[in-house]
């Protein structure tokens, strides 16, 4: 089973989509990001699961739509850990910052 470790910056992207949610789904907010979570530990399980993307990372699609977000992570096999790198929404274009 792989561990997960967050990058830091993975906390200013919770902090950004909170600041959004309480803009506009208030009563929401502690079930998407518990959407968010639920999804990313089932890396630990099939980290391969991503779609694989430039760099050797890979992005997991979490949900879809107006309540979809989009985890970039890499997955290390040799240690056997996946590090999320950033987490956005889907209607965003990008990461907001490097990776």
């Amino acid at each position: 089973m792989a561990r997960i470790e967050l990058a830091p910056e993975v906390l200013d992207d919770f902090d950004r989509i909170v600041d959004h949610l309480s803009e506009f789904e208030a009563d929401h907010i502690s079930q998407r990001i518990g959407e968010i979570a639920d999804a990313v530990q089932v890396l630990q399980h099939s980290p391969l699961i991503g779609r694989p993307v430039k760099g050797g990372k890979r992005e997991l699609v979490i949900g879809r739509g107006s309540h979809g977000y989009v985890a970039l992570y890499r997955f290390v096999a040799a240690i056997d850990k996946v590090f999320v790198l950033a987490v956005r929404s889907q209607r965003e274009s990008g990461y907001k910052h490097p990776t």
